[in-house]
């Protein structure tokens, strides 16, 4: 997996600044891939970051990158519990929502609609993008917005900026593992 698509897709993780981020990866070979994995782990464990394959599909691999702490603060939220419960999971450990998350991708071969909560989306939108099946929105960014527009849209844009700024740091030669912050709580 190469830095150029960690930074292009991972950049608010890295910096600590959402929970986790998701995207296709192409392989030639899934020990290949599970190798790389492995590799990106090793180097990014120390500073709270985890990488994990979530399915593979025709030689591309679903990748998740995300902070275990920040996931785990997530998910005490009331209403993702609530949503969660909803959707058949047995809470109470992160670790073991995010077996479950697998389970149900590798089941229906889509994304269940709940996945919004493994990527640091508010409850109240992935809720509102569940229960008004994806109508009814009051604006679009990395997610469909129902709850707070503004906060969100500030987020949005916080998000496009670190994407940027990490795009021109990784340019001029600054690693991924230099970019990626050490574990600190997520911010309210």
């Amino acid at each position: 997996m190469s830095e150029e698509a960690m930074i292009r897709n991972c950049a608010p993780t890295l910096a600590g600044i959402k929970t986790g981020n998701l995207f296709r990866y192409p392989y030639c070979s899934a020990d290949e891939m599970r190798s790389s994995v492995r590799d990106w782990n090793r180097k990014l464990r120390g500073k709270g970051i985890r990488i994990l394959p979530l399915s593979y599909q025709k030689e591309h691999a679903l990748i998740y990158v995300y902070r275990p702490s920040h996931l785990s603060d997530d998910l005490q939220n009331k209403e993702a519990d609530r949503i969660l419960h909803n959707c058949g999971y047995r809470t109470g450990s992160s670790e073991q929502c995010v077996v479950q998350l697998i389970r149900r991708i590798r089941e229906c071969g889509d994304f269940p609609h709940e996945i919004g909560l493994f990527l640091g989306y508010p409850p109240e939108d992935v809720s509102g993008f569940i229960e008004q099946k994806a109508c009814g929105y009051k604006c679009v960014g990395c997610w469909k917005v129902y709850g707070d527009e503004q906060k969100c849209r500030k987020l949005f844009q916080q998000y496009k900026h670190c994407t940027h700024s990490y795009e021109e740091q990784y340019r001029r030669g600054v690693h991924v593992t230099v970019l990626a912050v050490n574990e600190k709580k997520k911010a309210p």
